[in-house]
């Protein structure tokens, strides 16, 4: 069983900075996808960054390119997103996701069309 549990999530002051992690087990893939999303009350779900692993390659949505570094580490099964310049508009909760990688085209396609695999979220407030 995949599951997907997002940590470092909280508080921060605008222009302040936060790490999300997302530790991944039962995933098994060695061509990935994987990414984050958020979610505010009232609005539909937006892509945030996705990674792809073959090949190595990034997406950012427009909102966050400039701001936001997603990352992953192979050997420790966990992907990061560093948060910088943080906006009260950031604020939402986060859902990290993942795929194999052989289903999409590469990270734009994965943050485009969603993923199989989901976490259960981390919420992330930005004070202004």
């Amino acid at each position: 069983e995949v599951q997907l549990v997002e940590s470092g999530g909280g508080l921060a002051q605008a222009g302040g900075s936060l790490r999300l992690s997302c530790a991944a087990s039962g995933f098994t893939y060695d061509d990935y996808v994987m990414g984050w999303f958020r979610q505010t009350p009232g609005k539909g779900r937006e892509a945030v960054s996705c990674i792809a692993s073959n090949p190595n390659s990034t997406h950012y949505s427009d909102s966050v390119r400039g701001r936001f570094t997603i990352s992953s580490d192979d050997a420790k099964k966990t992907m990061y997103l560093q948060m910088n310049n943080l906006k009260p508009e950031d604020t939402a909760v986060y859902y990290c996701a993942a795929d194999r990688g052989s289903r999409f085209s590469g990270p734009v396609a994965a943050c485009l069309y969603g993923m199989d695999y989901w976490g259960k979220g981390i919420l992330v407030t930005v004070s202004s």
